[in-house]
């Protein structure tokens, strides 16, 4: 079925935008245009009543002969198996925790176990540090050396040719992001992985900025692990964890001796945010009910392939408003390259939280700094001030893309 038959079949943006409370919200007269989506998005109406409903009426702690306790174990398990389904996996092999950072930090220190000085992770400059530091914290406590892919240029592409020679025959792990949350590039996660595999490296892939954007397939990617943060595809604050179940099993985790040994459950440490796995469930079936009904991980699909359309497109309109503008600069693939629609910018005299500020009274909200991509920043010759980032989501219009460009072109020309 061609793309825009796909578009065709999926809600509208006028539909889909009711289902979002927030973006009732006015300021100074203008209706908010959310562009703080890879920080973290807006949910909608079924995700929090998902929430409400199981705090008020099954709330109870697990593997307890009453009711209210059963209701929580099979809406724990029912979630497990939307996130399964959302990233191409088997439920047995997704874990639930804090978010993306401590749960990378927990499979850090499992791995780390199994590991010997002089052993080596090759992590990469366009990475979030939650895919960097986890890894870096065991060159003091295991004596790791870590290895980094370096960028070219205002593109931030990482240097493949690079990459090839960093790996080696004590190179235990790969840590790669699927897209940069701070400039958008969409990496080559597949031939990494590939690369990794030949040379006998295991893969872990943060898919967080990735995720909202394209359908994960783990199989596709070739991750042994993969982790992603259900608050920027419209759900609560939770993380999630993807491992092969065969290496979560043979991970040394730190654990409670009662704890379960299976995966995944093996991999959650204590008490689990019951209410927020409950709503990262009900995230992963508002995107497929976009599509209508049908099975969910074919639902899902047809979603995603609409929204990557209709976010390209704003991504265009984005890219050549902003780059009109004299004295922009924008960083990251230009369109029609792989990339999300999230575009970082610096304007010339302008601090980038000045810019920020002064686009609120338009109703426009973006995020500013260094958006804990710090090694990017420094590459691209801004550590000291960090970048202004705009995100397309689901529910950005074509006029809040203007308004955005607008007020940016007025900031630039004072």
């Amino acid at each position: 079925m061609p793309t825009s038959q796909r578009t065709a079949d999926v809600a509208s943006v006028t539909s889909i935008r009711s289902h979002f409370p927030a973006l009732e919200r006015t300021e100074r007269g203008h209706p908010v245009a959310f562009f703080d989506g890879p920080g973290g998005t807006q949910v909608p109406r079924a995700v929090a009543d998902a929430v409400t409903d199981y705090l008020l009426r099954h709330n109870a702690n697990t593997h307890w002969r009453y009711p209210t306790s059963e209701e929580t174990d099979a809406r724990l398990a029912e979630a497990r198996s939307a996130m399964a389904d959302f990233l191409g996996g088997d439920p047995s092999e997704i874990a639930f925790g804090a978010n993306m950072t401590t749960l990378t930090f927990h499979l850090a220190r499992a791995l780390g176990r199994g590991w010997a000085a002089g052993d080596e992770v090759v992590v990469t400059e366009l990475d979030h540090l939650a895919n960097v530091d986890p890894w870096l914290a065991l060159t003091r406590e295991k004596g790791i050396v870590v290895k980094t892919i370096p960028v070219w240029g205002k593109t931030a592409r990482l240097d493949l040719d690079a990459f090839v020679k960093l790996l080696g025959r004590k190179t235990r792990l790969v840590a790669v992001g699927a897209a940069s949350n701070a400039v958008g590039t969409i990496n080559e996660v597949p031939k990494i992985a590939a690369l990794a595999r030949e040379n006998g490296s295991l893969v872990f892939v943060d898919a967080v900025h990735y995720a909202p954007h394209a359908l994960v397939d783990v199989k596709t990617l070739g991750a042994d692990f993969l982790a992603c943060s259900s608050y920027k595809f419209y759900g609560p604050h939770e993380g999630v964890l993807w491992g092969r179940r065969e290496r979560i099993e043979a991970l040394d985790v730190p654990k409670l001796r009662p704890a379960p040994e299976e995966s995944p459950l093996r991999l959650e440490t204590g008490t689990q945010n019951h209410e927020g796995i409950v709503g990262t469930g009900a995230a992963v079936d508002f995107l497929a009910s976009l599509a209508g009904p049908g099975e969910r991980r074919a639902a899902l699909a047809r979603t995603f392939a609409a929204l990557s359309e209709r976010g390209e497109a704003l991504l265009s309109r984005m890219w050549q408003g902003l780059s009109a503008i004299p004295g922009v600069t924008l960083y990251g693939p230009p369109p029609g390259e792989p990339r999300t629609p999230t575009v970082a910018f610096a304007v010339d005299g302008h601090d980038p939280g000045a810019v920020a500020h002064r686009l609120v009274p338009r109703g426009v909200y973006v995020s500013h700094g260094d958006f804990y991509a710090s090694t990017l920043l420094a590459r691209l010759g801004h550590a000291a001030d960090g970048l202004v980032r705009a995100g397309c989501a689901c529910y950005t219009t074509e006029d809040e893309v203007d308004r955005l460009v607008a007020g940016v072109g007025e900031i630039a020309r004072s």
